[in-house]
């Protein structure tokens, strides 16, 4: 289970969503000494990051972004700070490219007060 998950909708389309994706890896290279590789493919890419105590992926797809991401231990006491971080540069790449890029909606919350499975989109 990943012990940061962050989803974005968009409507960038895949080949600008891409492009929004290729600068959040160099950003995360020169900036955090991460290694990253990026897998394109027909509706999907994957973005697959790196560096001692941190790995996940970002997935970009034509109307999103899902990022996972696991902590070893040390950097878990930061989770908070890092995930802040994440969100912060993925959201002021898309800022530069437009506002095109929006948070998930929480999920909804049932009567009894306990969270309902978020909807998906057809």
């Amino acid at each position: 289970m990943p012990d940061i998950h962050i989803q974005r909708t968009h409507s960038l389309g895949l080949a600008q969503a891409r492009k929004l994706a290729f600068q959040w890896a160099k950003t995360a290279e020169t900036r955090f000494d991460m290694t990253c590789t990026y897998e394109e493919g027909k509706t999907s890419d994957l973005l697959s990051f790196t560096r001692s105590g941190i790995n996940g992926e970002l997935r970009v797809m034509q109307d999103s972004f899902e990022l996972d991401a696991r902590l070893g231990f040390l950097l878990g006491a930061f989770k908070d700070r890092i995930e802040r971080e994440i969100v912060k540069n993925l959201d002021s790449l898309a800022d530069a490219n437009g506002p095109a890029v929006q948070a998930a909606k929480p999920a909804a919350k049932s009567p009894s007060g306990k969270k309902a499975a978020p909807r998906r989109k057809a």
